[in-house]
């Protein structure tokens, strides 16, 4: 018979391994997305447009907030990350345009 603490550590360290490697993949892929928001910050500022869209952002927030369902996670933590990386992006044009 298996001893209940020894199988509680080995499912809490499957779990910290899943979590680490899902943390991985998140900083990866919004590396890879801020590569794309400059490029598009930089475009913006050769020809001189607005550093932000509040049309395209609400629509990616609607997006996001129904994915966010979708995936069961919490809309309202969705919400608030996009708008965190949206002002991250928007900081970054606004220093292409000086």
């Amino acid at each position: 018979m298996t001893n209940p603490v020894t199988q509680a550590a080995t499912l809490l360290k499957n779990h910290r391994e899943s979590i680490d490697r899902l943390d991985a993949i998140l900083v990866y892929t919004l590396g890879e997305r801020f590569k794309h928001t400059q490029a598009v910050g930089k475009l913006k500022a050769t020809h001189d447009l607005p550093p932000s869209d509040p049309s395209r952002e609400a629509a990616q927030i609607e997006r996001l907030e129904d994915l966010a369902k979708e995936a069961d996670l919490d809309p309202d933590f969705a919400k608030a990350f996009l708008n965190f990386i949206i002002q991250e992006v928007i900081r970054h044009h606004k220093k292409h345009q000086k």
